[in-house]
């Protein structure tokens, strides 16, 4: 299913609760709330959902997408993926370990060397810059402990990480 990406939504519903300078009104926030539990409607079927013609809806996303309240729309992975990873075409999908790792950069390495680095690692599915003691947490995709051992050893010598911290998830994220 098509969505918007899930820590975008969330930066989405912090900067709408805290600053109300985007010009997004109630009916941006309907329209807002409908995509991001069906990024595929139709302008059609979402203009009607919100009391809106499919033009002034696909007018009014458009905008939202134009001032960065919609950064973009992604797909989420299910269960179905699983084997179809790098050699199937499909990167990160079904490797099967999900993992957490929590990255410390190296003194001179900055946070903008990092993002650009992570990009090379199929493995990884995103990283967010963090306060606190470390500088990301990324979350990656390997198919068992020797590529996490390997993805680990290459984050070090290729991308500027000092310091690893590593956590499983046991299961899929609940859905809302």
């Amino acid at each position: 299913m098509l969505r918007p990406d899930r820590h975008v939504e969330r930066i989405l519903w912090i900067s709408l609760l805290f600053c109300d300078d985007r010009g997004v009104d109630p009916t941006d926030r309907e329209i807002l709330r409908e995509l991001t539990a069906d990024a595929r409607v139709t302008f059609r079927d979402l203009g009607a959902r919100v009391g809106l013609s499919a033009n002034a809806v696909a007018a009014r996303v458009r905008r939202l997408q134009h001032d960065g309240v919609i950064a973009r729309f992604t797909v989420e992975l299910g269960p179905g993926a699983v084997g179809q990873g790098p050699a199937g075409g499909l990167p990160n999908a079904g490797a099967g370990l999900e993992l957490y790792l929590d990255v410390r950069l190296k003194e001179g390495v900055t946070c903008d060397d990092f993002a650009r680095q992570q990009s090379d690692f199929r493995e990884i599915l995103d990283a967010v810059h963090l306060t606190g003691p470390y500088d990301f947490l990324v979350r990656a995709v390997v198919p068992d402990a020797a590529a996490l051992d390997h993805l680990v050893r290459r984050l070090k010598t290729e991308a500027g990480v000092a310091q690893t911290s590593t956590r499983l998830a046991m299961r899929p994220p609940a859905t809302r």
